[in-house]
């Protein structure tokens, strides 16, 4: 059996995260990819085809892009012969790219890779009804002029109400529960209540501008210039200012009137696209790189999808596990901010001593996850989340964290829509 390599994560970028504001954003899942993809590129000593291959995540593919990686590498100018892929899994697709990367690197199927994760939800698809199909397949069946003016006058207002593709998305088929339901049920079980969560939520808008204005993000994201010539140089949806009276103010979205997720305690709807190159040991020699961290491992798991908000708990718990490592030993963590309360319900579960010792099979709780050790420069309760690309976003932003604060080792992980979790242990390289 070969042995498993290293694999180091060398470097990587990001594009500001751009709230959807009721139109249309700027740039296609592809043109995001391509705007930190290029100086991302373009700053190694590596040239653009010296990559054995591109994996990208998107979700919401859109029609004149298929395979977005390939779209995306052609552009990037990585060759006509570099094979590129598209993986989706939820909100873990940004990470299955970086896992798939991994796993290749380690078995020796590859050296260097690009991987990354995009998305535009602002050009998420408007679909049309089933009886709106079903009345434009009728016409075009119709054969003469009567049987086609018969046809016409079937048609409704109602018919011509478009679906909103993203809403749908983010509602689970099996549970028929939205993403947001599903953390009032995990907040409920937890006990999380509205203040806490609105708390949590001024925590990670004042941590992100707070990095916004130290310019602890710069190497990290890279400003967007549109086809007009404007330029996008940061997350837009921070909100300084917020507060528990200002988000106290706001009515609960999936569970009126009592329940807790607001739109000031949930993720912003956004654009944005990351990047990550992924190297064996032998291509940093070869290429003179310098790592950032080493991926030491990941882990998936699977749940009941009306409790997926706790898919950090299920995936993260046995990563550790294997290593022999508990929550003292961890660093740094990021856990996506889906939504508050389901943020807090995580951590209230690793030291909730039924669910440890009956879910997760611990004799005793998995621990406390001190805060200061949790998103340090916020999360996507301020800056979004695209889905395709949150997970590549925080294993790329735990890397630069550990290496900027002299820390060992962190764990990014993340609750996945469908009831599963995502989670990547790393540790400086």
């Amino acid at each position: 059996m070969t042995t498993p390599r290293e694999v180091f994560l060398v470097d990587g970028a990001r594009t500001p995260f751009l709230k959807v504001r009721g139109k249309r954003g700027p740039f296609t899942p592809v043109d995001l990819a391509v705007q930190c993809g290029r100086p991302l590129l373009d700053r190694q000593p590596m040239n653009a085809e010296d990559y054995d291959m591109v994996i990208l995540g998107c979700v919401n593919v859109i029609a004149d892009e298929m395979n977005p990686a390939r779209v995306a590498a052609l552009r990037l100018g990585m060759g006509a012969e570099m094979v590129a892929f598209t993986v989706q899994i939820n909100c873990g697709s940004g990470m299955q790219s970086l896992d798939t990367a991994f796993r290749y690197i380690r078995e020796g199927q590859g050296d260097l890779i690009l991987a990354g994760g995009t998305e535009a939800l602002s050009h998420a698809p408007m679909i049309m009804r089933d009886e709106a199909v079903d009345w434009l397949s009728g016409m075009q069946r119709s054969s003469g002029p009567i049987a086609t003016a018969q046809n016409a006058v079937q048609i409704r207002p109602s018919h011509l109400r478009p679906v909103i593709g993203l809403e749908r998305g983010l509602t689970d088929p099996i549970t028929d529960l939205s993403m947001g339901q599903t953390a009032e049920i995990v907040a409920h079980h937890f006990g999380i209540t509205r203040k806490m969560a609105d708390a949590y939520a001024v925590e990670s808008h004042r941590r992100l501008a707070a990095a916004q204005d130290d310019c602890t993000l710069s190497d990290e994201v890279l400003p967007a210039f549109d086809r007009d010539g404007n330029v996008y140089a940061h997350d837009d949806g921070v909100r300084p200012d917020s507060s528990l009276d200002s988000l106290g103010g706001l009515n609960p979205v999936f569970e009126k009137p009592y329940g807790q997720v607001t739109a000031g305690n949930a993720s912003q709807v956004t654009d944005g696209a990351s990047w990550c190159i992924l190297a064996s040991a032998e291509a940093v020699e070869r290429h003179k790189l310098r790592p950032i961290a080493r991926i030491v491992d990941s882990g998936w798991a699977a749940l009941d999808p009306a409790f997926m908000g706790l898919g950090p708990v299920m995936s993260a718990t046995p990563l550790l596990q294997r290593h022999g490592l508990g929550s003292d030993d961890i660093d740094l963590w990021e856990i996506n901010e889906a939504f508050a309360a389901q943020v807090l319900a995580c951590l209230a579960a690793w030291q909730d001593e039924g669910f440890c010792r009956d879910v997760l099979g611990l004799d005793t709780p998995f621990g406390a996850i001190p805060r200061d050790r949790l998103n340090i420069h916020g999360g996507a309760i301020a800056l979004g989340h695209p889905v395709g690309t949150s997970g590549n976003r925080i294993v790329l932003h735990l890397a630069n964290a550990l290496a900027q604060a002299g820390r060992k080792r962190g764990i990014a992980t993340e609750c996945i829509g469908g009831g599963q979790g995502g989670a990547m242990l790393l540790e400086v390289a």
